[in-house]
């Protein structure tokens, strides 16, 4: 199924590009952003991994720590055609010998204690190194580009990845809206679709009449880096210049139970599975991103809070 070519920013791409050439080409460094307490029950593995995909490694740890699968964490799911480095967690239950583990593609770079499992989304960042090859690479005009968006951020979409190889999540929203039982995971999954897509449309409309960041009257507005949000009654000069100054961003809703915009039985779907509304920042800040150009590759190194898709930033660049 093929997704839709949501509204860029900044007009259409300014050169076709391949990435992943090589692992070395996309590499994904974890930020916790919080310290680790140095005791308790749980090993703390600094992982880098080559080409690896996260659960499939969660799932060697637990077998070499002779723990089930489900009691390893990770704070989120990198990506496979990679070069990655996150921090996993694993019970010390069976005292495990990590010097000892030999699993292709993953190595253990460092090992620390912390006295809780390491929950999804419990990292502050990531950060990139991104390899773009191309043709045609004006290195001025890229530079126009990528100084927009440093002062203005992209359009905060849901990556491509969200919807699966060739957009196949969304049949399975389709198969999970009308009805059909699925295994938690795949239901999860299906959810997460729907959302994610009803989102990301929302907010090409946005993008296309030129309101994704900036407050119109009736919105939501995040403060940035935050779940943090609050009403807009009216734009007022203040908020306007936070706005400007990306303290907040306006904010559109991800679908739940009683919301109105989008198919009806994918939205009956999400009321009937009791899924609370809520909302995301239609604004993406990438103030840290910076270039290194050469004749047929751009090199990109950028900060990203979770959550947000570094598809979203090579979108407004290139197409890849």
């Amino acid at each position: 199924m093929t997704l839709p070519d949501w509204a860029r920013a900044f007009g259409p791409p300014l050169f076709a590009a391949a990435i992943r050439t090589t692992p070395e080409d996309f590499q994904v460094t974890e930020e916790l952003g919080w310290d680790l307490s140095g005791d308790g029950e749980h090993d703390y593995l600094w992982i880098e991994k080559t080409g690896a995909n996260t659960e499939w490694v969660a799932r060697q740890l637990a077998r070499h720590a002779e723990v089930p699968a489900k009691d390893v964490g990770y704070a989120g799911l990198k990506d496979r055609h990679a070069i990655t480095r996150q921090w996993f967690s694993v019970p010390r239950w069976n005292s495990p010998d990590w010097n000892t583990l030999d699993v292709e593609g993953v190595a253990v770079v460092d090992v620390q204690r912390n006295n809780k499992k390491l929950r999804r989304g419990a990292h502050k960042a990531n950060t990139f190194r991104i390899v773009l090859r191309g043709d045609g690479i004006d290195g001025v005009v890229l530079e126009d580009r990528v100084q927009l968006i440093r002062e203005q951020g992209v359009p905060n979409y849901f990556g491509e990845q969200r919807f699966g190889r060739g957009g196949g999540n969304l049949e399975l929203a389709d198969v999970f809206a009308k009805g059909k039982r699925l295994p938690r995971h795949k239901r999860s999954i299906a959810i997460s679709t729907i959302r994610s897509f009803l989102f990301n449309e929302a907010l090409s409309v946005r993008v296309a009449d030129g309101t994704w960041n900036s407050l119109l009257p009736g919105d939501k507005a995040n403060l940035d880096g935050t779940g943090s949000v609050f009403d807009v009654q009216e734009v007022d000069d203040e908020l306007v210049r936070r706005c400007a100054e990306m303290d907040i961003h306006p904010a559109g809703e991800l679908v739940g139970e009683g919301s109105i915009q989008g198919p009806e039985v994918w939205l009956g779907a999400l009321t009937k599975a009791r899924v609370a509304p809520g909302t995301r920042s239609l604004r993406l800040g990438v103030p840290t991103l910076e270039t290194v150009i050469s004749e047929q590759t751009v090199e990109l190194f950028f900060s990203l809070r979770r959550g947000a898709f570094a598809t979203s930033v090579l979108r407004e660049i290139s197409e890849t």
